[in-house]
């Protein structure tokens, strides 16, 4: 009998018995009034917690970041991310629709950008080019296989950004996996960036939302231009609620998702029909099948087998570790994956 494994994502986590039980007892108001006690205690709880002035819940990380490039960029300015980052490929050409700005789009490394990558790219103060505000990271890099930035490279980053006058947001859509992996001091991310993005319904297993943290004059501005974007919800805590419960018992858990992340990459790396597996730091698992096999053709074969993963190009599959993919799962899926050709 097949086991039912969902290998598509973090953000297919359903809320456990302990996480609803927070939920329906949440004390709740209208937000868009400023009124919702428990999602002021989430904005709180973050903001204490990676050392930022102030934050607001956001139904999702997309806007969060949208917004944050809103707050730093003017119409005819330019950002600076990685070619392959969420912003850039997977927000629906937001920056020019939302923010009328242009993307210089960067290759880096697995997702990771550094200094000597971004300084060729900021324009000269010539009226030919636009003028470059903005430096957006992504930790972990979800297109680099959940690589994880090193502290320092990221403090050189922020240090060229205040030195060219260029604000610098974080997607840190899944930050406490980069924290957990590298034993961050989560403090330090309030020192270095402008604004992130932390969101919560994917390794920390909420249902709904992400926060954006900043200053209290950014964040201001940012509650305003999450009403203009439809985002302003009203008894809103029965979801914070949630949030709070991830963040107090479903960060160290993370490490857990990164060794069964680290086993599949194991099994995989010694299957011929495997032609490459990039570097596993975190919870996700990319890897390359070989010229003789597609990605479709593979991923129907392992449905059959109730294992749903991701394609990621036309012989590239992704696989995301989360709470909800237990030790049995995994011993599962790696027998099927040894057999499956």
């Amino acid at each position: 009998m097949n086991m039912l494994v969902d290998l598509r994502s973090d953000t297919v986590t359903k809320p456990s018995a302990a996480m609803l039980e927070a939920m329906f007892q949440a004390r709740v108001g209208d937000d868009v009034y400023g009124e919702d006690e428990t999602v002021h205690a989430l904005e709180k709880k973050l903001s204490q917690l990676l050392g930022f002035e102030s934050a607001v819940f956001c139904p999702s990380g997309t806007m969060a970041n949208q917004i944050a490039i809103k707050l730093h960029t003017q119409p005819m300015e330019e950002v600076i991310c990685e070619q392959n980052s969420h912003v850039y490929l997977f927000e629906g050409g937001g920056i020019s629709y939302h923010s009328s700005a242009s993307v210089k789009a960067v290759a880096g490394n697995r997702g990771r950008l550094n200094v000597s990558l971004i300084e060729p790219y900021i324009n000269p103060d010539d009226i030919h080019y636009p003028r470059t505000s903005l430096v957006v990271l992504e930790n972990t890099a979800n297109k680099g296989g959940g690589s994880c930035y090193d502290i320092a490279d990221m403090e050189e980053i922020y240090h060229l950004c205040r030195l060219k006058k260029l604000c610098l947001h974080l997607d840190g859509a899944r930050l406490f996996n980069a924290i957990v992996a590298k034993g961050d001091e989560p403090r330090a991310y309030g020192r270095m960036f402008d604004t992130v993005s932390v969101c919560l319904s994917k390794g920390l297993g909420a249902p709904v939302g992400s926060v954006l943290l900043g200053s209290a004059a950014d964040i201001k501005r940012a509650r305003r231009l999450r009403k203009v974007f439809g985002g302003g919800m009203r008894q809103a805590g029965y979801l914070a609620a949630a949030g709070i419960y991830a963040l107090d018992n479903n960060i160290s858990r993370l490490a857990e998702d990164h060794r069964h992340a680290s086993l599949l990459a194991a099994v995989l790396s010694e299957l011929h029909y495997v032609a490459e597996v990039l570097p596993v730091e975190t919870n996700i698992v990319i890897f390359r099948l070989s010229p003789y096999h597609g990605a479709e053709h593979y991923i129907s074969k392992l449905a059959s087998k109730g294992i749903h993963v991701s394609k990621f190009g036309p012989q590239t599959i992704r696989l995301v570790l989360h709470l909800d993919i237990s030790p049995e799962m995994v011993d599962y899926t790696a027998e099927v994956l040894k057999k499956i050709y």
